[in-house]
């Protein structure tokens, strides 16, 4: 297990939808969306991407891919300085996956992966992704990339049953091949845990460590899972991740108790025993510290938050 492993366990991923947009002749379409995460890719035809205002354009062909977290904005048109459609608008005045836009002349095709997270579940793959990111897909990473569109495009021309849970999870995957493409590039610098996890000699102890949070991990014992020294790990692990071992394993227990009161009704005492402390009164300590709040009393909080929302809190 490592740390993508605990964020998806924890159901980050509330929506995933396939979309195609055919671009034809004159158009511009703007992206902005404080929930959504896009995959994108030019399947065919010629574009302009602007991920800000004042950014300077830059000229898009086949093959170019892209990832977004939530909240970016940007703006895809066949020219600079076209009038932009909201994506939002031209989704919810179709049907379907397929959405085409403009009128007659040269066509580009765009496919896109769109996933609306669970921005608390998600917190630390968020946290630590860049807004936006060109992917390299030169490399087998990219290779799974590229087929997993395809997969998608499959799916939609050929639905057949179960289609719809079959796309949702292709969507999921492509955003982890995503990933995946970011961390093994050698021209980005991944951030934070990312980082660790693309170190040969820091991943193996993380993926340890995030198997078995419970287990009372010292800096000596995560060093000899890496084969190194505790100096030489514990300054490799800081420089990754900007943090050290303890500090970074207090983080992501007190992560996993908060999916756990959020998800379940376990006790306080076996959400202890699951991370790591060997009493309730420990754990609540603990939480405290972190969070400002008594762990009882963040779950009833962020119970009224869902029911006032009109979700549920299991």
């Amino acid at each position: 297990m490592d740390p993508i492993d605990d964020v998806l366990a924890a159901r980050s991923v509330e929506d995933s939808q396939y979309v195609n947009v055919e671009a034809h002749g004159a158009w511009g379409i703007s992206f902005r969306s404080p929930h959504t995460t896009y995959v994108m890719m030019i399947k065919s035809g010629r574009c302009w991407w602007q991920p800000s205002s004042s950014a300077v354009p830059e000229l898009l062909a086949p093959g170019s891919c892209f990832l977004v977290r939530a909240g970016a904005e940007f703006a895809l048109a066949d020219e600079p300085g076209r009038t932009l459609v909201s994506c939002e608008s031209l989704l919810a005045s179709e049907r379907g996956s397929s959405v085409r836009h403009g009128t007659e002349g040269a066509v580009t095709e765009i496919v896109s992966a769109r996933l609306a997270f669970d921005t608390g579940a998600a917190e630390p793959l968020l946290k630590v992704m860049p807004s936006v990111l060109r992917l390299d897909l030169d490399d087998s990473a990219g290779d799974a990339l590229r087929s997993t569109f395809r997969l998608l495009e499959l799916e939609q021309t050929f639905f057949g049953f179960g289609s719809g849970f079959i796309m949702s999870r292709l969507a999921d995957a492509l955003f982890v091949y995503a990933l995946r493409t970011y961390v093994s590039s050698s021209a980005k610098s991944p951030q934070g845990w990312l980082s660790a996890l693309s170190d040969p000699q820091l991943a193996p102890a993380l993926r340890d460590l995030h198997t078995d949070l419970a287990h009372p991990w010292t800096v000596e014992e995560l060093a000899r899972r890496a084969g190194m020294s505790r100096a030489a790990f514990a300054a490799a692990f800081k420089r990754k991740t900007g943090d050290s071992p303890i500090n970074y394993l207090t983080y992501w227990r007190m992560y996993r108790a908060k999916t756990l009161l959020r998800d379940t009704e376990s006790s306080l005492q076996q959400i202890a025993l699951t991370i790591g402390y060997d009493t309730d009164a420990a754990f609540s300590r603990a939480f405290r510290r972190y969070e400002s709040i008594a762990p009882g009393g963040w779950r009833r909080r962020w119970r009224a938050s869902a029911g006032s929302s009109g979700e549920t809190a299991e």
